[in-house]
């Protein structure tokens, strides 16, 4: 199959979207398919190498569920995809996150081919598929086949764009997150590590690890709590009281490259991210439970679909610092428990690496090829 992956979201930025697409390209190229990806980019040097990107658009920042996207708005490239388009002539175009201003609309204005989407986010509201609901409709009906990453995701968008969604959900790398790299020797010192990874941002929940492990310390061997992700503001914040409390052993470590967070993985021992909602998925638990890590989270819609609480990890009522805390204690207490969790979760994760979501997703070509037919 001739394949055209829409991305809304600028490239040269690293995001879970983004993540997602350049698996899915790699993994139906390795199947023999040609795969080609079409996203707006600010910075052709951040591009990932050997990725077949055709750049469409400079981007702005856009405010979006607590965090933000950077996307495009150059309508005046409207003409150049049309060419594009009939120049490459995709069997499938699969739009992400289609609804997105605006790549995803122009494309699909366009679009001759078999039209595909998948949504990835969960709110608890849209004030945009609310108010602009007449315009997104006639994209959402130009759709031959819709997929959600999650059963959240799934009730979120019908909620707005009622219609037939199979769920297929994020895919995990095996072989950069399960294979065993080296550690990393400064944190390889006897100490028990407590891992976070994500941005900095306030919904991501670093807040209440910090409190979480500042009440659990004393009741643990002794261990340390590694921060990864960017966020220079919040880290501001979070350092500030650090200090003033007198924590020891905590480490913030800024943005660290994809490339490295492997290490950062198989160095810890549990991994913790106690975000307050709005999350679909939760794509580092997934990373984590690839790299045989315990996880201790919080028991919203979007993690509850990854983890089995009591199971490969322990899920706590978002914002409870006290359950947070006992939870930390008892893993950090018990490595027979660390090591069961940590194997369940790799068993789990095996089951959704990138090779099988890329066949479950072409698969799904197929299908809606054969209906559009």
């Amino acid at each position: 199959m001739n394949i055209g992956l829409v991305s809304p979201y600028d490239y040269a930025y690293p995001g879970g979207v983004n993540t997602h697409i350049s698996n899915l390209a790699m993994n139906m190229a390795s199947l023999g398919h040609r795969v080609k990806i079409l996203a707006p980019c600010s910075d052709r040097r951040a591009l990932p190498k050997n990725m077949p990107i055709i750049e469409l658009g400079r981007t702005v920042p856009y405010p979006s569920n607590g965090s933000t996207s950077r996307l495009t708005l150059s309508f005046w490239l409207m003409r150049k995809i049309r060419g594009i388009l009939e120049e490459e002539n995709f069997d499938i175009l699969h739009f992400h996150e289609p609804l997105c201003p605006s790549l995803p609309w122009m494309v699909l204005h366009y679009s001759r081919s078999v039209n595909i989407a998948t949504f990835h986010a969960f709110y608890r509201r849209s004030a945009n598929y609310r108010v602009f609901h007449p315009l997104l409709q006639r994209f959402h009906q130009k759709l031959d086949g819709m997929i959600a990453v999650s059963e959240p995701a799934r009730k979120f968008v019908s909620r707005y764009f009622p219609g037939d969604y199979r769920v297929i959900p994020h895919g995990v790398d095996m072989e950069r997150f399960g294979t065993k790299p080296t550690y990393i020797d400064q944190y390889h010192d006897g100490r028990l590590n407590i891992l976070f990874v994500s941005r900095l941002e306030k919904r991501k929940g670093a807040r209440y690890l910090l409190h979480a492990y500042k009440k659990a310390k004393h009741d643990c061997p002794p261990s340390r709590l590694i921060l990864v992700g960017p966020g220079d503001k919040q880290r501001r914040n979070y350092q500030r009281w650090v200090t003033d409390v007198n924590l020891e052993d905590v480490v913030f470590t800024g943005h660290v490259p994809y490339v490295d967070l492997p290490r950062y993985y198989h160095t810890a021992d549990i991994f913790s991210i106690p975000a307050v909602g709005q999350e679909s998925f939760g794509i580092v638990l997934l990373e984590a439970m690839a790299a045989r890590k315990p996880i201790v989270a919080t028991h919203i819609d979007g993690y509850a679909n990854v983890v089995t609480n009591g199971v490969d990890g322990i899920l706590v009522k978002p914002r409870d610092e006290r359950a947070l805390a006992d939870a930390l204690i008892s893993l950090a207490n018990d490595k027979d428990l660390r090591e069961r969790m940590g194997a369940r979760g790799r068993a789990k994760a095996e089951t959704m690496s990138w090779p099988v979501i890329a066949q479950r997703t072409l698969d799904f070509y197929q299908e809606c090829m054969g209906k559009k037919r």
